[in-house]
């Protein structure tokens, strides 16, 4: 990330419209700059990026491939930063401001970011590693050019306003679509150059996803892929504002916004597990009383699986029981499991390595009705390096494999 502030707002925006012009003169009058310091600032971002961008010639200029690809990134993050630049302006009762690209700074918006994301001027400073002075020269500047506060004190922290947020969203976003920009670029001197970065959920984390895992890096040797594990909220905030590129995990229905996109994957039937030698063992079919005669241990309301665990009962005509233990984590739940007569309800790929050892075991059977789908989430208007592209298609073409079977 780092890297990508080290980019210059108004020379990014230079080069895009002297690309689209095709003229030095004609884009040096556009975006305010003399012709000496229009071609300062296109040769300062060819030696950031390693690649020629503009070939220049006596009747003008013409965008090379990687300055083409550069461009249509740079396009793509400035429209993010002048959409949320517009949310911010309206929520204010002000006329929008044009061309926000050429009166705010990545100082600005990197201190704006390092703030919100930790409610602290000194943390955001040892972040940033600006002084805790310019930082809050940064904030002050950028509140002036939007002409709206975007922080309140509140006792010794400070938090973002709702509108605050909204717009930090939005130049996150325009962050990731400058880092795509880089990896693009790379790429073309680095076959399989770039990272994938992927939020996972329980439900796809046991062997889809290592199967996945090893085919992509396989097939990508010099290719990077971090795994995110998290609660869905935060997973969700997380690819919304452009920090991970897509969520492998149980669909939600209906989707939780509206720029968010659910493809689906495969079936997945969570099932009754216990421990191998526990009483339910030699049960094959479940009764209600069955049910209802041991304790169980259960992710949190709200979760896809807590909402099927609490259908075995409510189908039933009865009301869940009570839970003594609410847990998200597999391995706090696998242990418990191992100590007392506990109840779970996870996916058969979930314990698959203890039901082998010996140690857990599927109880009973509750048929078809706990079935979920299984969903890659990305934004609606994501556009995917060629790397994401392929990690999505190999997303696709395992599951239909596992479909297949």
């Amino acid at each position: 990330m780092n890297e990508i502030f080290q980019l210059n707002l108004r020379h990014l925006d230079a080069l895009l419209v002297t690309g689209r012009s095709g003229s030095m003169s004609a884009a040096a009058r556009e975006v305010s700059l003399s012709q000496p310091a229009l071609a300062q600032a296109v040769a300062k971002m060819e030696r950031v990026l390693g690649e020629r961008l503009l070939d220049r010639q006596p009747g003008g200029v013409s965008a090379t491939v990687a300055g083409r690809t550069m461009m249509l990134r740079i396009d793509r993050a400035l429209h993010y930063l002048a959409h949320g630049g517009r949310l911010v302006r309206r929520s204010a009762r002000l006329a929008p401001l044009p061309h926000i690209e050429r009166r705010v700074t990545m100082v600005q918006l990197r201190a704006l970011i390092a703030v919100e994301g930790n409610s602290s001027y000194v943390q955001a400073s040892e972040l940033t590693g600006l002084s805790q002075p310019a930082v809050h020269r940064a904030v002050r500047e950028l509140q002036d050019i939007l002409g709206t506060d975007l922080f309140v004190r509140v006792g010794r922290i400070v938090r973002p306003t709702d509108v605050a947020s909204r717009f930090v969203r939005f130049a996150r976003l325009m962050l990731s679509e400058l880092r795509a920009g880089l990896e693009e670029i790379r790429a073309m001197n680095t076959d399989d150059a770039g990272r994938v970065t992927v939020g996972i959920l329980p439900s796809a984390r046991a062997i889809f996803f290592s199967d996945l895992l090893a085919r992509f890096t396989t097939a990508h040797v010099s290719a990077a892929v971090k795994v995110v594990e998290a609660p869905y909220r935060d997973l969700l905030a997380g690819l919304r504002q452009g920090d991970l590129d897509l969520i492998i995990g149980a669909r939600r229905d209906p989707a939780p916004h509206r720029d968010v996109v659910q493809e689906e994957l495969f079936d997945d039937d969570p099932v009754v597990v216990a421990r191998a030698d526990h009483p339910l063992r030699d049960k094959k079919q479940l009764e209600l009383s069955d049910l209802l005669a041991y304790p169980w241990v259960v992710s949190a309301p709200g979760i896809p699986l807590r909402n099927k665990w609490e259908q075995i009962f409510t189908s039933r005509g009865v009301a869940p029981p009570r839970l003594r233990i609410e847990c998200g984590s597999v391995l706090v739940t696998r242990g418990l499991l191992l100590q007392g007569d506990w109840l779970t309800l996870v996916s058969r790929d979930q314990f698959l390595f203890e039901y082998r050892a010996g140690t857990l075991t599927e109880i009973g059977d509750l048929g078809k009705e706990l079935r979920r789908r299984i969903a890659l989430t990305r934004r609606r208007d994501w556009m995917p390096t060629p790397l994401q592209a392929d990690f999505v298609e190999r997303t696709h073409a395992l599951a239909r494999e596992r479909d297949e079977r």
